[in-house]
């Protein structure tokens, strides 16, 4: 008899035990090995990323030459005189819009500069002389008798940072009078030079209503590539009729001479490849329509788009790209459709004979003089002259960054940008919509990531994406002060910083690895292997509480 209780005291023991170690050590050992591996990610900042409340400072150095001012106009120049306007285009997106004037009078080397007859030397002077660092202009006024300005212009743009312009007040005016009549044409020229709201506000478009926007300025934004780490350039000569034309290009010094510089002065924005190709018997999708009365062809403006999906079949180079590429194609016309010319709306001829593609490119058509064909032996051998075809691509280059013209008064003169294509506060106005354009880019992505992690939790995080993630958010804090401290240079470093961080979070791909794995079809596939163990034990558990409490009953019924 008491062999029989222990034994049976010796099963209860056993099956306590299996179920200790079963609930105790087993069943928290397979939830820990089983959940997906999640790093911390920085949450509350990514939210508050949701809400952008930018500062944009701009220093410009305000500098009189002799003879603008008198000795106690001059001493009673404040040292500095901010100008603020805020932005807001919507609850959770404003812009503070901060210009910083710092007025002083001219120094020796700077009087002599402006004493320059030619503008184009004196701004080159004058840059030697300050080395304005990017994001920053100086602004320098001149009496109206300087011979450098011609009386019919107020003021000069050059390449650089500077900008000339005539002092038009009554010499008997106070300081503040004068400054309060000079600041609305300081603040004009600044807007141009740096960027406007309408500028800043289509940065932000992906935030907030198309409606919100000046309509010129988010066409030209709509018009231009988006913000970038990288870009291909292909250039394509397309010959439909290599029977009659026998066509050369000098391609690689074309783009030596009028690209690789303009390339050169964006590098700093992003990286850029450059190739070409020659395609044969590529036509139009289009059919021309023949004048009588000038023995040519024309292609109708509105016609146009029809033309571009047929050619990019041929061109086949983007698809194997991981950048966007920018095509700009040379047609020159089969012989039995020369020549060729593009038409308005309103008849009259397209001026450059070429046409381009918001974010895709352009194309340029190129007539070969066939005038005397019953002299010539075909193919014509053609050396296609690359100087009007490079002029009219780097303008369209310029348009598919959104380097457009500005406003500036009627009596400006604005200097060209010459053989680099670019100016130096041309490069800043971009720089300024680029780095803001980043920030919106970069906030609405790692919300987005952040969103997606937090309703999916079975998404793996490991520690490279969690790094990437926090360093795409430092980035964007940076930007945001740079921004507010005026060093453009360094904000949009970060900005780039913060593009790179947070899509190589975004895209990684351990973040797909248990996607279709939820805790549903964990569960699935674990318990018909837990099952079978669990059962005689929950049988067991249950006798010995049965039996335990009819011996707890037992005293009172004995009572």
């Amino acid at each position: 008899m008491a062999g029989a209780v222990s034994e049976a005291l010796r099963v209860k023991y056993t099956a306590l035990c299996i179920a200790v170690i079963v609930l105790v050590v087993g069943l928290p050992l397979w939830w820990k090995t089983t959940e997906t591996y999640r790093a911390s990610l920085p949450y509350s900042q990514i939210s508050k990323l949701d809400t952008l409340q930018l500062q944009l400072t701009v220093s410009v150095d305000v500098v009189f030459a002799k003879g603008c001012l008198t000795g106690e106009q001059q001493r009673r120049l404040p040292a500095t005189q901010p100008r603020e306007k805020k932005v807001a285009l919507n609850s959770k997106t404003s812009f503070l819009r901060r210009y910083e004037f710092k007025y002083r009078g001219a120094t020796a080397h700077e009087e002599v500069a402006l004493g320059i007859q030619s503008l184009p030397e004196a701004d080159e002077v004058l840059h030697r002389l300050n080395r304005a660092s990017v994001g920053t202009l100086f602004l320098y006024i001149i009496p109206e008798t300087s011979a450098l300005l011609a009386q019919s212009v107020s003021g000069y743009t050059g390449k650089h940072r500077n900008a000339i312009l005539k002092a038009a007040w009554d010499p008997r005016l106070h300081t503040e009078e004068i400054l309060a009549v000079l600041l609305g044409k300081l603040e004009q020229i600044v807007q141009a030079m740096a960027f406007t709201d309408d500028t800043i506000s289509t940065a932000l478009s992906d935030r907030v209503p198309i409606g919100r926007f000046n309509k010129e300025a988010f066409s030209d934004s709509r018009s231009a590539f988006k913000s970038n780490l990288g870009y291909e350039i292909t250039f394509s000569l397309l010959n439909p009729d290599p029977k009659y034309h026998d066509l050369h290009w000098n391609i690689e010094a074309a783009v030596d001479n009028y690209i690789q510089p303009f390339l050169d002065k964006l590098a700093f924005v992003a990286n850029f490849s450059v190739d070409s190709q020659i395609l044969y018997y590529v036509i139009l999708g289009v059919t021309p329509r023949y004048e009588k009365n000038t023995s040519s062809y024309t292609l109708k403006i509105n016609s146009l788009p029809h033309i571009i999906n047929p050619l990019e079949a041929r061109l086949g180079s983007g698809a194997a790209s991981l950048y966007p590429v920018l095509n700009f194609l040379l047609y020159v016309p089969e012989h039995t459709h020369s020549p060729l010319y593009l038409q308005n709306m309103d008849g009259s001829h397209v001026t450059t004979n070429a046409f381009h593609s918001p974010r895709w490119g352009g194309i340029m058509v190129y007539n070969v003089d066939n005038r005397d064909e019953d002299y010539m032996a075909f193919p014509l051998h053609v050396d296609i002259d690359m100087v009007p075809v490079m002029e009219v691509f780097l303008t369209q280059l310029r348009l598919l960054f959104g380097i457009s013209k500005v406003s500036m008064p009627a009596d400006f003169l604005v200097e060209s940008p010459g053989t680099e294509g670019l100016t130096d506060w041309e490069l800043d106005r971009l720089l300024w919509s680029r780095t803001v354009e980043n920030i919106a880019t970069v906030s609405g992505t790692l919300t987005s990531l952040a969103q997606l992690l937090d309703q999916i939790g079975n998404i793996v995080i490991n520690d490279n994406v969690a790094s990437e993630v926090y360093h795409a958010v430092d980035s964007v804090q940076t930007t945001v002060l740079e921004l507010e401290a005026g060093r453009l240079e360094s904000a949009f470093r970060a900005s780039k910083d913060a593009i790179t961080s947070s899509e190589k979070a975004f895209f990684d791909p351990s973040l797909l690895h248990l996607l279709y794995f939820p805790n549903d079809q964990k569960f699935a596939i674990y318990i018909p292997l837990f099952l079978p163990m669990a059962v005689p034990i929950l049988l067991s558990l249950m006798k010995i509480i049965k039996e335990w409490k009819q011996r707890t009953k037992e005293p009172t019924k004995n009572d």
